[in-house]
């Protein structure tokens, strides 16, 4: 009788500190964002396998609000999909939402968030902040890369020309972009290009090759664990030992790199960006962020291109505005960028209908703020969902079209949140954005383009954190006759 009596006891206590703890959580929550119905435990967490995410949270959003609050886990999470809220969020909350979620992939992939992309807001942040701006990515430091730069795009160039001298020949572009942005990233960093049919050191090729690989995977993966610890618990740590082992192989290949740096005698005279770091007693941190730029850039042009082939008039219009500018005497380089105004709309309206990041990079508060009379606690996680806010009919004129002439009103590339907002924006834009003006506009100036078929391109999106089309980009093109003068 007294053993039923306790445990009749316990379980009253127990209901009584379970109905406590939820008239608490309802009356703290009362001021949050909307909610759609979440699942016991794991609450919204489901949603994280639902690919692409940034179409989810746009349903989402559709039917419950621009701004709307979701669980994941024991997380709160708050997701914005409109430009009001998101212009108050970083008007009013920059510092305080500057923060970055610490997750398994900060802590073995980002030397436990000490990057510049993952190092919480704060004076070690601010130094690396200083120090890309001043010494890696000022117009300086660019400039001093120029001719790598220019001297990929001539390679990309001659590698098109072999099969379409004469006549249209098919080409797979996505793999040629990945060649071509790894390869600048890393002559400015290391003074090497690892995608290549003739390298001093294949093996050392094939691993930077291999990891560049598994890292943009992972760049692409959400972990379920991070926001229920339990779920680590349950199968095995798979997927943080995995992470761990790709932390270890990165780290000892960016060493490596670097102590080849500490061998030579003249850094400077090198031209890469580790041998100006380490001139300056500055480690690896300043550097992984190039990362971020090659996807930026191999996403870009991607879409760029495929936008333009599914509109012909767009890029004869393109074409006609470098012929005029530019000429066909000479290839084009990064000084004609100024003045080729139409090819820049094309480039603002490629990052308006397809943001590299379409959800940007996460952010977190460290302490409560508001935001349309909504409460957002210290914590909580803060997704912006940059693919939703560049199609909404209130900021954009038929906003799901592809129309380049919108950026010739003054103003228009300032609505653009493609690289982020406030201090934690994207401080490779410039970079990324030079690579993807000369680049185009040099394809477009020395070859002729097709489809493959009387088919549009097709744009669907497929998984990732980046905007990566499904079926990756073929195109038929014909050289023009400014590539007998490139070829000489």
């Amino acid at each position: 009788m007294e053993v039923r009596v306790f445990y009749v006891s316990l379980s009253l206590l127990f209901f009584l500190l379970a109905l406590k703890l939820h008239l608490s959580r309802k009356h703290k929550n009362s001021a949050l964002p909307p909610s759609p119905p979440a699942l016991p435990v794991i609450g919204h967490l489901h949603l994280l396998k639902r690919r692409p995410m940034h179409l989810t949270f746009y349903s989402l959003a559709k039917k419950y609000g621009p701004i709307i609050s979701l669980r994941f886990g024991s997380r709160l999470v708050v997701l914005i999909s409109s430009p009001s809220p998101f212009e108050e969020f970083f008007t009013k909350n920059d510092v305080v939402l500057a923060n970055r979620p610490k997750l398994l992939l900060g802590k073995h992939l980002a030397y436990n968030h000490t990057t510049l992309l993952q190092a919480p807001y704060g004076d070690h942040w601010r130094n690396l902040r200083r120090m890309g701006a001043v010494e890696i990515f000022s117009t300086y430091r660019i400039n001093k890369f120029v001719s790598i730069r220019k001297d990929e795009i001539k390679q990309l160039l001659i590698k098109l020309s072999h099969n379409s001298l004469q006549n249209f020949g098919k080409v797979e572009l996505k793999s040629m972009f990945q060649e071509l942005t790894f390869n600048i990233m890393m002559r400015m960093v290391a003074g090497k290009r690892y995608y290549v049919d003739d390298v001093t050191d294949e093996e050392e090729a094939r691993q930077f090759r291999e990891i560049m690989t598994e890292a943009v995977t992972f760049a692409g993966a959400s972990n379920p664990g991070d926001f229920l610890p339990i779920l680590n618990w349950i199968d095995g740590g798979e997927f943080e030992k995995t992470v761990i082992r790709l932390g270890k192989r990165m780290d000892m290949f960016l060493q490596g790199l670097v102590d080849e740096h500490k061998r030579k005698e003249d850094l400077e005279s090198m031209n890469t960006m580790i041998g100006h770091l380490i001139s300056l007693q500055v480690t690896q941190p300043e550097y992984y962020t190039d990362g971020i730029i090659e996807g930026l850039v191999l996403v870009m042009l991607g879409a760029a291109m495929s936008n333009l082939l599914n509109n012909p008039n767009t890029l004869k219009k393109a074409r006609d505005e470098l012929d005029t500018q530019v000429g066909e005497e000479f290839l084009l380089d990064e000084t004609h960028l100024s003045k080729l105004q139409y090819l820049q709309n094309i480039i603002s309206e490629t990052l308006r209908l397809n943001p590299a990041a379409p959800l940007l990079v996460p952010h977190e508060s460290s302490e409560s703020c508001s935001v349309g009379g909504y409460n957002v606690p210290r914590d909580t996680i803060l997704l912006v969902n940059a693919w939703a806010i560049h199609r909404d009919s209130t900021v954009w004129d038929d906003p799901t079209s592809f129309k380049p002439d919108r950026f010739d009103n003054e103003g228009e590339d300032r609505k653009l949140i493609a690289f982020g907002c406030g201090r934690r924006s994207c401080p490779g834009a410039g970079l990324a954005q030079r690579v993807v003006g000369s680049t185009l506009g040099s394809l477009i100036q020395c070859f002729e383009w097709k489809r493959v078929s009387e088919k549009e391109v097709d744009m669907t999106e497929g998984r990732g954190i980046t905007l990566q089309k499904v079926v990756p980009l073929e195109a038929i093109c014909k050289s023009r006759p400014i590539m007998d003068r490139i070829l000489c």
